[in-house]
């Protein structure tokens, strides 16, 4: 790999990296905020509020990290040499990865029931659904560091 390629593919890898850590951390942080709000009363001040900090989290954090994630990450897989595409764990990390995408849009939609005061759903539920992004993002990172396959 020719030297000036070798400098990119470490900024694309950092910056992939700092970015994957911005969508996580609102990936986790979300539905615990739901937990929060499911308990609140509706119409509560406390209950707009959480209404604000949900939609500034999706839409300050989230969906731009999201977005780098996928731009940063779909440039490294065009460096050569990066991924083995005969190797079957780049095939489980982008399953998982679209997972996470999927959980992304669900929480998005869930974030707009809450705006309008119509969710039913209790406070156990979101605590619940919290841990599988961390369940995913442990199987990502496993895959890449360890490719046991």
């Amino acid at each position: 790999m020719a030297e000036w390629l070798e400098h990119a593919h470490a900024w694309i890898k950092a910056l992939h990296i700092v970015s994957v850590i911005a969508w996580m951390a609102g990936l986790l942080y979300l539905p615990r905020l739901f937990a929060y709000h499911a308990e609140s009363a509706l119409g509560s001040a406390q209950s707009e509020t959480f209404k604000v900090m949900e939609r500034r989290l999706l839409r300050v954090i989230m969906n731009p990290a999201m977005i780098a994630t996928y731009v940063f990450g779909i440039t490294l897989l065009f460096v050569p040499g990066v991924v083995d595409w005969s190797s079957g764990w780049i095939y489980a990390k982008l399953g998982f990865v679209a997972l996470l995408t999927a959980m992304h849009h669900v929480f998005a939609l869930w974030r707009k029931r809450f705006l309008r005061d119509g969710n039913h759903r209790p406070a156990k539920f979101y605590k619940a659904v919290n841990e599988i992004p961390a369940v995913l993002m442990i199987g990502i990172v496993v895959l890449v560091v360890v490719r046991p396959f």
